[in-house]
């Protein structure tokens, strides 16, 4: 594994020991940042259920200001703190060892919204389209922000989840990505 494009290119990235977490492959890395765009102007990330931080590292040297590590696995989260250190990001991240429900329920007391959410959780969760809609009910979604879900190819994600619109499907083997787009409900 390693950083594909951006300040941080080819910079390798560690793997958490053991079987408890599934890395993005490069190749589907790489499919999702075609996909949600190549680089960014700024901009706040989530990287939920973040196993080694890839995702999040990847968004942050590709233009990201600044990006929330989640993970609830002690060795995720050394493995993430390495990695943003050999990617050189470690100042523009916050790293956090909670379960996912309760840290965004956390992140909600902090305020503030995100322009791009990672959600890979383990594959035999899925229920993440409940989670994307607490998400966006407790203020953590920016109007437009883009969602990638990573999970089983065997799962179908809803095409409308409330706001959040299915802009793109795209299926490597056994996993699927599918990626929405938050359009803000407006207030009557």
């Amino acid at each position: 594994m390693r950083v594909i494009s951006g300040t941080a290119k080819g910079r390798p990235l560690k793997a958490v020991p053991g079987m408890g977490t599934r890395p993005t492959t490069d190749k589907v890395k790489e499919a999702v940042f075609s996909i949600i765009g190549p680089y960014f102007d700024g901009g706040r990330v989530l990287d939920l259920f973040a196993g080694t931080g890839g995702l999040g590292i990847e968004a942050l040297s590709r233009g990201a200001e600044r990006a929330v590590f989640v993970d609830m696995d002690p060795k995720s989260i050394e493995v993430i703190r390495q990695n943003l250190k050999t990617a050189k990001l470690e100042n523009q991240a916050e790293v956090y060892r909670n379960e996912a429900t309760r840290a965004i329920k956390a992140l909600e007391k902090r305020g503030g919204g995100f322009d791009l959410i990672f959600l890979d959780p383990p594959y035999k969760m899925t229920q993440v389209d409940e989670m994307m809609m607490d998400l966006a009910q407790r203020g953590l979604v920016q109007d437009q922000a883009v969602i990638m879900v990573e999970h089983d190819a065997d799962h179908t994600y809803p095409e409308q989840v409330g706001p959040f619109r299915s802009t793109r499907v795209a299926h490597y083997g056994e996993t699927t990505i599918s990626i929405y787009r938050y359009e803000k409900e407006e207030q009557a």
